[in-house]
C-alpha cells in the first residue's frame, strides 16, 4: 500500500461526500471516494485524444490555411 498524507477538505464537501457514497454504494469511505475521483481526473488529464481522420484532415486544411503547412 502507498504512503498516505493528510489533505483537509470543508466539513460541508465531506459531508457531501459522505451522502453520495451513501447512496450510490461501491466506497467503504469517504478517503477511499476522494482517491478514486482525483485519480480518474488526473488520469483524464494525461490521456492523450486521438483525432478520427476527418477531426485530422480539418486540422491539416486549417493549418495549411493559417501558413504552416
Amino acid at each position: 500500500m502507498s504512503e498516505k498524507v493528510t489533505i483537509q477538505i470543508s466539513k460541508e464537501l465531506y459531508e457531501k461526500a459522505r451522502q453520495y457514497i451513501e447512496k450510490i454504494g461501491g466506497f467503504n469511505s469517504v478517503e477511499e471516494f476522494i482517491e478514486f475521483v482525483l485519480n480518474e481526473v488526473l488520469s483524464e488529464e494525461t490521456s492523450e485524444t486521438t483525432l478520427s481522420k476527418e477531426e485530422e484532415e480539418l486540422v491539416k486544411q486549417r493549418l495549411r490555411s493559417l501558413g504552416y503547412l
